[in-house]
C-alpha cells in the first residue's frame, strides 16, 4: 500500500469518526431539546386544564426533586428559600436564637438550647412548648416552618410565646437573635490513663483550627495517645479533612484524590504543611453515622498506617458535590466526582440505593469487592465505607428503652426533674440514684402508653403461620410457654433493663444543667468504645501489632 493511499484511508476513518461523534452529540442535544419541549407543553396543558388550581413552584420543585433522586442521594436542587439552611450546612453559622426544636405530640418543643446563645441567655429551657412566634400560632406548623420564623437578622428581637410544663400561664420573651456558630469540637479533655480526647462533630469552615487548638493544649499534658471521636459525624468540607490528617502525617503525604467526568477538576490532595505530631499513638472512633469527610480522615489514617480505627463500619459516602448557580438565586448541588483514599480504594458504597434500615452499608457480594494495600502492606478492601481495624458491634437498645424515647417519657421526666431541682452534681459525679429511678418508674407508670414486645409480634405471626400449615397442635404447649415468657411487663422490664435506662436518663438530665459538653463528660467513663481505645493506646505492643504486614481488615459486617 502506498503512503498516499494510507493517509487517504486514515483521513476517511478520522472524518467518519468525527462524523459519528458529531452525530452522537447532535442526537443527544436533540433528545434534550425534545424532552424539554415535551415537559414545557405538558406543564402548560396541566396548568390550563387541571380541575383544581395548581401551585407552579411546588409542581416544578417536585418534578426536579424526583428527577434528581433517580441519580444519587446527594445531587439536590436548592431553591432560593432553602439557601439559609444550605449556608448553615456548609459554614455552621446562621442568625437565630440558638436552639434545637422538635415535634412532640403535635406541639413544637425546644429540645435543646445551645449553651451561650440567645435561647439559653434569655431563659428558654428544654421542654418549653412554643405556642407563637411573632404573633403567629405554631399550631399545625412543621418544625421547619417554626425554624424559619425564628431565624432572621442578627441583633433583632423575635417575640416568642411559650408554655413551660408545670406552669399555669404562658409567657412571652423577646429573644434577640445572634449569629449562631455551632462548635465543631463540642468537647476535648484528658481521659484516664493519660489519654487525650477530642470530639469532632462536623467538618464546617475552620474546624481544623478548632482541632489544632484542642490538640496543642492537650499536648502540654504529654499524653500517651489521642482518641479522635468522629462517631455520627456526617462530614462537610473536604479541605478541613485534609488539614486535620495533615496534623499527623509527614508533609507531602497523599491524603485523598478526586476523579470525575470533568478531568480538569480531578485533584490530588497532599499534606502541604509541617505536621503537629507524627509519633503520638492515635485511635479514630467511627460508626455507621460517620460519613464523607469523616471517612476521608479515618481512611487516610488507616491507609497510611498512622493510627487505629475502632468502632463500626462507616456510612460509605465517597461522592464529591459541586455547587452550580442556577437562575433566580437557586443552586444545584451536583455529584461531580468520587473520593479515593491513599490505597486507591473508593469509600463510596457500591450500591447507595439499597442500604440497611439505619442507612449503613448493606451486604456487598465478594465478587464486587477489590483488594488494596495500606502503606505497610496490610490488606484492605473497598465495597463501602471504612471497616475499622477493631470492629465493635454497636449496642442495641432494648424495646423498653426505644419505647421510652419515642414516647418522650425520658425527655418529659427530665423536664419535670429540672423544674423541681435547681442544681445537680458535676457531670462526672451525678448518678441516677435508686430514689430518682423509683420516681421515674412511678412517672412512667402514671402515663398511658402502648408497650408491646416486637418479639411477641413475631411469635404471634409464627403461630398464625403454624396454624395455617397445621403444625401448631404439635407444639402448642411450647408456643404458649414462649408467649408467656415474652409477654412484656413494665415493672419487670424496668428492673431488667435498669442500667440501660439509667444511662439514658442520666444523659438527658445532665444535658439540662451542663448542656452538650456536660452530656459528653458524663458519658465518657461508661463508653465501651472509648474504653477499648484507651486500652489499645495504652499498650505499645498491642498497638503496633495491628500494623504488621499480612494483617487483613475484613469486610464482615460489624
Amino acid at each position: 500500500m502506498s503512503w498516499k493511499k494510507f493517509w487517504i484511508g486514515t483521513l476517511i476513518v478520522m472524518v467518519a469518526g468525527l462524523g459519528f461523534y458529531s452525530f452522537n452529540r447532535d442526537q443527544k442535544n436533540f433528545e434534550i431539546a425534545k424532552n424539554l419541549e415535551i415537559y414545557y407543553s405538558l406543564f402548560r396543558e396541566l396548568n390550563t386544564f387541571y380541575v383544581d388550581d395548581v401551585n407552579p413552584n411546588k409542581l416544578v420543585k417536585t418534578s426536579i426533586d424526583e428527577m434528581l433522586q433517580s441519580l444519587d442521594p446527594y445531587t439536590n436542587y436548592i431553591s432560593e428559600d432553602q439557601m439559609e439552611d444550605f449556608r448553615f450546612m456548609t459554614t455552621g453559622e446562621y442568625a437565630g436564637i440558638g436552639a434545637l426544636i422538635g415535634l412532640q405530640n403535635g406541639k413544637i418543643v425546644i429540645s435543646e438550647p445551645y449553651e451561650g446563645f440567645p435561647a439559653q441567655k434569655f431563659g428558654l429551657k428544654a421542654g418549653d412548648v412554643i405556642l407563637e412566634v411573632e404573633g403567629k400560632s405554631t399550631e399545625k406548623m412543621t418544625t421547619q416552618d417554626v425554624s424559619n420564623l425564628l431565624k432572621g437578622p442578627a441583633k433583632k428581637p423575635v417575640k416568642i410565646k411559650l408554655q413551660r410544663p408545670g406552669k399555669k400561664k404562658p409567657f412571652e420573651v423577646d429573644v434577640v437573635r445572634e449569629k449562631i456558630s455551632i462548635d465543631a469540637v463540642p468537647y476535648y479533655g484528658m481521659l484516664d490513663n493519660n489519654m487525650a480526647y477530642i470530639r469532632l462533630s462536623n467538618f464546617t469552615a475552620n474546624c481544623s483550627e478548632d482541632v489544632k487548638k484542642a490538640f496543642l493544649e492537650l499536648k502540654e499534658n504529654n499524653p500517651e495517645g489521642l482518641v479522635l471521636d468522629m462517631r455520627s459525624n456526617p462530614g462537610g468540607l473536604l479541605q478541613e479533612a485534609v488539614k486535620i490528617v495533615n496534623f499527623f502525617v509527614p508533609e507531602g503525604s497523599e491524603i485523598v484524590s478526586t476523579k470525575g467526568k470533568v478531568t480538569q477538576w480531578d485533584k490530588t490532595y497532599t499534606a502541604t504543611s509541617a505536621p503537629l505530631d507524627t509519633a503520638i499513638r492515635i485511635a479514630v472512633l467511627t460508626n455507621g453515622g460517620s460519613a464523607s469527610a469523616s471517612e476521608i480522615v479515618a481512611g487516610a489514617i488507616q491507609d497510611l498506617d498512622r493510627g487505629l480505627i475502632i468502632g463500626s463500619r462507616t456510612f460509605g459516602k465517597g461522592l464529591v458535590q459541586t455547587t452550580r448557580d442556577l437562575a433566580y438565586n437557586s443552586k444545584l448541588k451536583v455529584t461531580t466526582a468520587k473520593y479515593y483514599i491513599p490505597s486507591g480504594r473508593c469509600i463510596q458504597a457500591l450500591d447507595y440505593s439499597h442500604r440497611n434500615e439505619d442507612g449503613s452499608v448493606g451486604i456487598v457480594p465478594d465478587s464486587l469487592i477489590s483488594e488494596f494495600s495500606t502503606k505497610k502492606g496490610r490488606k484492605v478492601y473497598d465495597g463501602g465505607g471504612i471497616v475499622p481495624d477493631i470492629v465493635l458491634k454497636p449496642e442495641q437498645l432494648s424495646n423498653l428503652s426505644a419505647v421510652l424515647i419515642t414516647n418522650f417519657l425520658i425527655f418529659d421526666f427530665a423536664t419535670s426533674f429540672t423544674n423541681e431541682n435547681a442544681s445537680i452534681a458535676q457531670p462526672e459525679e451525678f448518678e441516677i440514684t435508686d430514689e430518682i429511678y423509683n420516681q421515674f418508674s412511678t412517672f412512667v407508670k402514671s402515663k398511658e402508653f402502648e408497650y408491646e414486645s416486637q418479639s411477641k409480634h413475631i411469635l404471634e405471626s409464627l403461630i398464625e403461620k403454624a396454624k395455617e400449615e397445621k403444625y401448631y397442635d404439635l407444639a402448642s404447649d411450647e408456643f404458649e410457654a414462649i408467649k408467656t415468657r415474652l409477654e412484656p411487663h413494665l415493672d419487670k422490664d424496668l428492673n431488667v433493663f435498669g442500667d440501660e435506662v439509667k444511662s439514658l436518663l442520666k444523659n438527658e438530665i445532665v444535658s439540662r444543667y451542663y448542656y452538650q459538653k456536660g452530656a459528653i463528660r458524663s458519658s465518657l467513663n461508661e463508653d465501651k468504645v472509648i474504653e477499648k481505645a484507651v486500652d489499645e493506646l495504652g499498650s505499645q505492643i498491642s498497638y503496633t501489632s495491628h500494623f504488621e504486614p499480612g494483617i487483613i481488615i475484613t469486610m464482615k459486617r460489624p
